[in-house]
């Protein structure tokens, strides 16, 4: 009987597959949405995605609403032109002219405002020291609107305090989130991201993050400290089996995990 061939992959994309295995943009803008309904009892307009990589929740927010506006800031141009390419022509015409995509540092003093500003995927952790994230969040709450927020994510748990792999398989690959090295006197941290598909040798390192790994704490008292009037912390839930459950709740208390996220948010 003969062999059944296997069904050939289509070349590798490495933004397609970071896409697919670590961003969820539609939860991401939704959430931002609701998060400023919550503290301020309006709909929000315009959102700034600092970091943007190839834009996806810019895309994702200008679906929500006709009336709104999104930005995305990125020094790098490679991803913002693949999102130019590949999620660009996938939104209306009214859609995709109500986002713009700036190549351009977050540190400018230049930026549009906003009424949300998020920095995602623990973007900002490569401001090693606290005058550089000071510089950028200061930056953020002056280049805010009058009732903006400023949201980052951060994550922790004993589990992120040295060296390990945590593998997720997909339908056709496996991501492979590692953790290379931690030194616990700087809190510097290396990590990559490998992919393997299915019939094929694994691809080390596509992604390379060397960042410095912020406490809650520390982010709220910077934040704090250049002018944002509030600060709250959104807890993921856990699952019975003590695994995240993508639902984030507002408190001021943390249960003990090996592993956690969290949203840090700043009130101007």
């Amino acid at each position: 009987m003969a062999k059944k061939k296997q069904k050939k992959l289509p070349p590798f994309d490495k933004y397609h597959y970071y896409l697919d295995s670590v961003q969820a943009p539609d939860i991401d803008a939704d959430f931002f949405r609701e998060t400023y309904k919550e503290l301020k009892k309006k709909n929000p307009k315009i959102l700034r995605e600092d970091f943007c990589g190839t834009f996806a929740v810019c895309c994702e927010w200008v679906k929500l609403n006709k009336s709104f506006v999104a930005y995305g800031v990125d020094l790098d141009t490679e991803p913002t032109t693949w999102g130019k390419k590949n999620l660009l022509p996938k939104l209306t015409k009214d859609q995709q002219s109500r986002i713009t995509v700036l190549n351009k540092n977050v540190l400018d003093k230049s930026l549009p405002p906003a009424d949300v500003i998020a920095a995602q995927n623990f973007s900002f952790f490569l401001f090693k020291t606290r005058d550089a994230l000071k510089n950028y969040f200061k930056n953020c709450c002056e280049t805010l609107n009058s009732n903006g927020i400023l949201i980052t994510d951060c994550f922790g748990g004993s589990g992120c305090y040295e060296p390990n792999e945590e593998q997720t398989k997909f339908k056709n690959y496996s991501y492979i989130w590692d953790q290379d090295t931690f030194n616990p006197i700087t809190h510097e941290a290396m990590f990559y991201i490998h992919y393997e598909r299915k019939g094929e040798k694994r691809r080390e390192k596509v992604f390379a993050y060397d960042w410095r790994l912020w406490t809650i704490r520390e982010i709220r008292e910077v934040m704090e400290e250049v002018g944002f009037k509030k600060t709250h912390v959104y807890w993921e839930g856990s699952t019975k089996k003590g695994e995240g459950n993508g639902e984030f709740v507002m408190t001021e208390t943390g249960d003990y995990a090996q592993s956690w996220i969290a949203y840090i948010v700043g009130e101007k």
